[in-house]
């Protein structure tokens, strides 16, 4: 990979960990739920008027959107809503990584290698280390958040399987229509559960200095992480080999947690710095691509879950992401 493209991908590393303190201001005016709503209206209004849909399947695309767009953040940003300090979110929803390679074999009949067995049992000790950290330092209050955002990170993965198996013409203008399905669930569930009295509030003081820092959070986050951050990604991910580009993706919660650290003082305890650094790579173990040798027979794939057939490789489409934009 050229220089430019590796300081590219670390760009983009950049401003996706920026991302979570960003949530974190935007959290301080409007309820989780609304927030979500928001974020991808912003989005989808626009794409629906002037970008060309995709050609996928619709229930790939829902998928896609629900899995992705409606859990993942659904469970984020109500795990930040009510205590997960940003630092670690940006940790722990890394967890969508072994996710999609246990559902990926399990529904998929993906390759399961030893080696990706290995760094999901890594990661996982490591995102157990956590919640049972916290969970000792702040009782229960302090491990719901935790649970919530490994939900988080399942919801992600869902979001991969369905982005895999639409195998789109265009993953950017995908990822584009994506945001078109979150926004009505996620303002019939903000209604429901936030409730039509702090919709207004947040509405009703949005001329307040206190409200800046919030707006400026959720510009942020559709402009620069989502639309610039993501179309940066995805380029780079066209012109290299997913695996080339993919271990660039963990420096993310580094940056979140170091921007966390020095913007809004949340100062992670160094068992928690520990245990990130074994999520952190056992996700590398698992998402590297497998070594080929001569003479030696792949290892059996699991067989397929009924209903949903085995990738098929395409040599003439152009590589594609292997896993969705970073939140």
């Amino acid at each position: 990979m050229p220089l430019r493209d590796r300081l590219l991908a670390v760009l983009v590393a950049v401003l996706w960990g920026l991302n979570f303190p960003a949530i974190h201001l935007s959290l301080a005016q409007f309820p989780p739920f609304f927030l979500v709503a928001v974020r991808f209206s912003l989005i989808a209004i626009p794409v629906v008027l002037l970008v060309p849909r995709p050609v996928v399947q619709w229930r790939w695309l829902l998928g896609y959107g629900i899995g992705f767009g409606v859990l993942q953040f659904t469970f984020l940003y109500l795990a930040m809503d009510v205590g997960m300090p940003t630092g670690l979110a940006s940790l722990v929803l890394q967890s969508s990584a072994p996710f999609t390679v246990l559902l990926g074999a399990a529904l998929l009949g993906e390759r399961l290698t030893a080696r990706r067995l290995a760094g999901i049992g890594v990661a996982m000790v490591g995102l157990a280390g956590i919640a049972l950290h916290r969970a000792d330092t702040g009782g229960r209050a302090m491990l719901v958040p935790v649970l919530l955002t490994l939900l988080g990170g399942l919801g992600w993965a869902i979001g991969n399987l369905s982005n895999r198996k639409a195998a789109a013409d265009s993953p950017w203008r995908l990822m584009l229509w994506m945001a078109v399905i979150p926004p009505l669930p996620m303002l019939a569930l903000s209604f429901v559960v936030d409730g039509p009295a702090a919709i207004g509030r947040s509405l009703s003081t949005l001329d307040t200095p206190a409200a800046i820092p919030a707006i400026g959070g959720l510009l942020y986050t559709v402009l620069v992480a989502t639309l610039a951050g993501s179309g940066i990604w995805t380029a780079l991910m066209a012109r290299h080999p997913s695996g080339t580009v993919a271990p660039f993706s963990m420096l993310v919660p580094v940056v979140g947690i170091a921007a966390s650290w020095l913007v809004l003082q949340e100062k992670p305890s160094p068992v928690e710095l520990l245990l990130g650094v074994l999520v952190l790579g056992g996700v590398m173990l698992a998402g590297a691509a497998p070594r080929r040798r001569a003479g030696v027979s792949p290892l059996l794939r699991p067989a397929p879950w009924r209903g949903l057939r085995p990738l098929r490789r395409v040599p003439s489409a152009p590589a594609r992401p292997s896993s969705s934009p970073t939140p």
